[in-house]
């Protein structure tokens, strides 16, 4: 910075400062000493501008025109302040820079919070969708698992319904064929008891006329007896033990002997030609008479006739019953 002349320099003369006329003057007319604040704050501004453009994503540093930062010229006085040369804004330049860096990092660094912050917020929800779709997919295996075995658990109980039906019926149908083999062989057993007990009538015959035939020769116009055809003087027998409660002539019936069982039964024998015997009681398979043509006949025959309760009965059937092969 240049000099220039005093007014009325002729009057006062040349003033040519010496370094205790440019002390500076104490007391409130002090100059205080500048430290270069407004450059640093106006650098930190620049800095903290261009910062939070680049951060929030509005504007980039190229989207705006260049902003120009001037340093006053300050006069120095001697205290090494910053003057135009810009020395002293060099000598707080690296304070400056470091503090306006520090600023800077900060603010990069809260905008790299806010980053991580975001992407840690966005990892937690999609962490959460997994759990919660790894949740659902437990859940539905879960349900297809419990259904798989409520299914397995019906089939084996109606498999089991199944066996013990079949089991059942198995053990039902056993129990009822064996109650009738036992039926049977009790009834072959009272069978051959009876055999023993009873006895044919007479042997050598030909059954001729049987229970139930219709004709004009019998009056009742059906036959009550079977017709037993043998030669005349064929022996006749006493079915079973009885006592005789009829023995004699009896019309149609000619010579006829009546035997009573002991269940009230009675037989009767027809035709005859002969009796041995008349009166008392006789045993089974005892000759009681001889086959004969007496009364309404065709031929020699014996007629027998069974009654019970004053009703006659099929004298075939009544014998089988008996245990006898008629």
């Amino acid at each position: 910075m240049e000099l220039q002349e005093a007014p009325n320099a002729g009057a006062w003369g040349e003033w040519n400062p010496t370094e205790d006329s440019a002390r500076p003057p104490r007391g409130k007319h002090r100059v205080v000493k500048q430290r270069g604040g407004l450059a640093r704050s106006s650098t930190v501004l620049g800095v903290g501008v261009i910062a939070a453009v680049g951060a929030s994503g509005i504007a980039t540093a190229q989207d705006r025109p260049q902003v120009a930062i001037s340093m006053p010229s300050l006069p120095d006085f001697g205290l090494g302040g910053a003057g135009g040369d810009g020395q002293h804004a060099d000598a707080e330049g690296p304070a400056a820079g470091a503090e306006a860096a520090t600023k800077t990092g900060i603010i990069a660094q809260q905008a790299a919070g806010h980053a991580d912050a975001g992407a840690t917020l966005v990892g937690r929800i999609l962490q959460q969708a997994e759990s919660q779709e790894s949740a659902a997919d437990a859940q539905t295996r879960a349900q297809a698992e419990r259904a798989a075995q409520e299914a397995a658990a019906a089939q084996a109980k109606a498999q089991r319904e199944t066996a013990q039906k079949e089991a059942d019926d198995a053990r039902v149908a056993a129990e009822k064929e064996a109650k009738e083999a036992a039926e049977a062989k009790a009834e072959q057993e009272r069978i051959a008891k009876l055999a023993g007990s009873y006895s044919l009538p007479t042997s050598a015959y030909t059954l001729t006329s049987h229970y139930g035939d219709a004709g004009s020769m019998w009056s009742s116009g059906y036959h009550t007896g079977l017709d037993f055809a043998a030669p005349t003087g064929t022996p006749v027998k006493a079915v079973a033990g009885a006592k005789i409660t009829s023995a004699g002539w009896s019309g149609a019936y000619g010579y006829r002997i009546v035997l009573e069982l002991e269940d009230g039964t009675e037989i009767w024998y027809c035709h005859l030609s002969s009796m041995s015997v008349t009166s008392g009681s006789v045993g089974a398979g005892e000759t009681i008479g001889r086959v004969g043509a007496t009364g309404n006949v065709t031929g020699p025959h014996l007629h027998l006739e069974v009654r019970k309760g004053g009703s006659t009965m099929d004298p075939l059937a009544w014998l089988e019953s008996k245990g006898l092969s008629v």
